[in-house]
């Protein structure tokens, strides 16, 4: 199996443990904790996950694994921000050539930020850090998108 084969494998039984553990859970705290939680101890080389939530014109810290993190996001600012506005995959290969990058954790070199919707209204975004430059890849979106996709559908 190639390394692309085992990483898209590796994320769908990821998605299976997520909708085991969400099941018909409509707690949007609980289940960001639990995805969190879930994400923090499957995913290798990363030191920071888990969402920031849609506060007026910023996204606020949500429930997350790892060091202490910024509060409060303008939207529109750094990744997280631009996926909140743009409501797109951001996939940061190298977090100090990004510009308006906010650096939360000094150690986060690449990230990957989910937009979280229900319907058309963003409701959060769901961010991973790693140490690593160049640590995530269009199967890391695809992968974790496939876990938010599972996330919004309690959200409708």
């Amino acid at each position: 199996m190639s390394e692309q084969e085992s990483k898209k494998a590796f994320y769908a039984s990821l998605a299976q443990q997520a909708e085991a553990l969400i099941g018909n859970e409509r707690n949007l705290i609980a289940n960001l904790a639990n995805l969190s939680a879930l994400l923090n101890m499957s995913l290798e080389d990363i030191n920071w996950v888990g969402f920031y939530l849609v506060d007026g014109e910023q996204l606020v810290l949500g429930p997350f694994q790892g060091n202490p993190a910024c509060i409060r996001i303008p939207i529109g600012k750094g990744v997280c921000g631009t996926a909140a506005a743009n409501r797109t995959t951001q996939i940061v290969t190298d977090v100090h050539q990004f510009e308006g990058h906010i650096a939360c954790d000094a150690a986060s070199n690449s990230e990957i930020v989910i937009p979280v919707m229900s319907g058309r209204r963003l409701v959060g975004v769901l961010d991973v850090d790693s140490p690593s430059i160049e640590r995530f890849d269009s199967i890391d979106g695809l992968g974790l998108g496939q876990i938010v996709d599972l996330l919004q559908k309690t959200l409708n």
